[in-house]
């Protein structure tokens, strides 16, 4: 009869089964995450963020279509925006906490709620873009921090556990495995070096913490794939070596100033490395070398290839930008090259690209506000692209409402490509209306302005 009551138990109710679960077996205390978490989790917040926006009388154009562009409203008061993500403390006594730059960009307030539902009004410290890291500070008694691993030692099939406030829930841990490690070309970042994961990561776990199970920060939650909207078990994160490195800078200077070698590359493939006379495929191959660069003082050239940067090997033209991209502008490289089939080491100091901004006002009344480059060849950010990049954009004005953004690169005007600031003035003299074609993260976007 017991038998019978326990099966009918377990039919009309499988929850009984896991409740019934035992403490151990054969003496052995089954394993959990439990001991790992309550170590960890005080150090993955909850950040919410507000600007201030302006905003929405109606101009005529259909809200949808505005949103579909990705353009601006043109004036009054817009309602305050709000954005809810997570972040991790990775310095209790100085009270700095890692995030993404996407959760707290453009806000005017960021508030933290810590796990013991205290909360603390935080100031930005510094944010890059390019990689989605921010730091942001809170002063408070009393906080955890959660150490960090070296993540280039974690390997594809290792156990992770992902943290972090999903939908505004409140904190929630999901766990996985890591599902394959330097993941790039994806276009979600300009420098992208992802960890993939399994562990579900929803809407809200941005920021948040990718830990193992020694309770080790081993990457920053970022983004997903979702096809349908929905979580399908590829996730990515930043991994903490890079986020190290970045967040040094942030905290010392404010933001990152990226050097350059002034190089055009490619991938060591195969057919190319067979081609060199050589016996593998990895590094990074110079096609082109730009003058007045680092590149061109210290002798490289077309041809060579890099197989390690400080140490660290390369294996792809992705790693080497990756590599240099987080080396502050003024700081040295020792590079590792093959000339010939032959080894060769030096040493050279990057720098940054040099910046001549001018008002885009001069070139047509459209481009009033907007302060416009010619991106210099070899840019740590664009590499080999050409074009002219919107540097920044003041609100209100008449470029911001044309829809330009600080870091469009105008790529051309009615039809007619623009590789440098004579190009844009000979494109825009005399013409009434402008059909720009610009590049915006990986997307190419048109704008016509009338």
């Amino acid at each position: 009869m017991k038998r019978t009551v326990l099966f009918l138990a377990l039919i009309l109710n499988p929850l009984y089964a896991l409740a019934a679960l035992p403490a151990s077996v054969d003496g052995q205390v089954l394993p959990s995450l439990a001991p790992m978490l309550e170590r960890v989790m005080p150090a993955v917040v909850n950040i919410s963020s507000r600007a201030a926006g302006k905003a929405s009388a109606d101009d005529g154009m259909d809200s949808r279509l505005r949103r579909f562009f990705d353009l601006p409203a043109p004036k009054g008061d817009q309602p305050r925006v709000r954005n809810l993500g997570s972040g991790v403390i990775v310095d209790a006594r100085n009270g700095y906490i890692v995030t993404n730059h996407h959760v707290i960009e453009d806000a005017d307030e960021i508030t933290v709620t810590l796990k013991d539902q205290r909360k603390l009004r935080a100031k930005l410290v510094g944010a890059d873009p390019d990689t989605d890291v921010a730091v942001i500070r809170v002063e408070a008694q009393g906080l955890s921090e959660v150490p960090m691993a070296d993540s280039d030692r974690h390997r594809v099939g290792d156990f992770v556990v992902a943290i972090g406030n999903p939908f505004g829930l409140g904190q929630t841990a999901t766990s996985g495995i890591i599902s394959a490690t330097g993941r790039s070309g994806l276009g979600i970042e300009g420098y992208e070096d992802f960890i993939q994961t399994d562990a579900s990561i929803n809407p809200g776990n941005s920021g948040g913490a990718l830990v193992n199970l020694n309770g080790e920060l081993i990457g920053i939650n970022t983004a997903i794939l979702a096809p349908g909207g929905g979580n399908i078990g590829i996730g990515f994160a930043i991994p903490i070596n890079m986020v190290r490195s970045i967040q040094t800078q942030l905290v010392e200077y404010g933001e990152m100033r990226r050097g350059r070698l002034g190089v055009q590359i490619q991938d060591l493939s195969p057919q190319l490395a067979e081609a060199f006379g050589l016996d593998y495929g990895k590094g990074a191959v110079i096609t082109k070398v730009f003058p007045g660069t680092p590149a061109q003082a210290a002798g490289l050239e077309p041809g060579q290839i890099i197989v390690a940067v400080n140490g660290r090997d390369v294996d792809n033209a992705a790693d080497l930008r990756n590599l240099i991209g987080l080396i502050r502008a003024g700081g040295s490289v020792e590079l590792d090259l093959i000339h010939q089939t032959k080894h060769k080491h030096l040493r050279l100091v990057v720098e940054e690209p040099r910046v001549s901004a001018v008002d885009g006002g001069q070139f047509h009344p459209r481009f009033e506000g907007a302060e416009l480059a010619a991106i210099e060849p070899g840019h740590p950010r664009y590499g080999e692209t050409q074009g002219i990049e919107v540097i920044s954009v003041q609100t209100p004005s008449r470029a911001a409402n044309a829809g330009l953004r600080p870091g469009d690169v105008i790529e051309g005007i009615n039809r007619t490509e623009v590789h440098d600031l004579s190009d844009l003035a000979r494109a825009t003299r005399n013409q009434r209306q402008l059909l720009i074609q610009l590049r915006r993260s990986d997307e190419v976007l048109g704008l016509l302005l009338q």
